[in-house]
């Protein structure tokens, strides 16, 4: 009986500490929404660093850019961030999706350049070819 009221003590205490550390804010942001906005954060912020004049000449702002796409504020953003954060393992998948996300896009970003400079090889060596024949029919004359 004293092993059994022990067992059931130690179940109670277990079970009772399984609360959430962080509480659910009000104004939760969708876990795919959230990953919308972190990829697209990512994007921006990236654009920035790389050639900051490009978002300067247009005054952009990429958080404040973010913030109006999705209809959010920084705050709302902050609480929802820290909220999935607290859950490790969801917050590890969801950085997987971002992960996977911007490879794909970065993967699409790749061959478009690929095209463009096959384009503009296709159009240099179309210039020179003539040029080579003219040379071509002067040393045989």
């Amino acid at each position: 009986m004293k092993k059994t009221i022990t067992f059931l003590v130690v179940l109670i205490l277990l079970v009772s500490c399984k609360e959430e550390v962080i509480q659910k804010p009000e104004r939760l942001v969708e876990k795919d929404v959230m990953v919308n906005v972190m990829v697209d954060l990512s994007i921006l912020e990236a654009i920035k660093y790389q050639n900051p004049a490009s978002l300067d000449t247009f005054k952009i702002n990429p958080r404040d850019f973010i913030y109006k796409k999705y209809k959010i504020d920084s705050l709302q953003f902050a609480k929802s961030n820290v909220y999935y954060a607290s859950d490790y393992e969801d917050y590890k998948l969801m950085f997987e999706q971002i992960v996977q996300r911007l490879d794909a896009k970065k993967k699409s970003a790749d061959s478009v350049v690929n095209l463009e400079k096959n384009k503009k090889n296709a159009i240099l060596s179309k210039k020179q070819k003539p040029a080579l024949r003219a040379k071509d029919t002067t040393k045989v004359n």
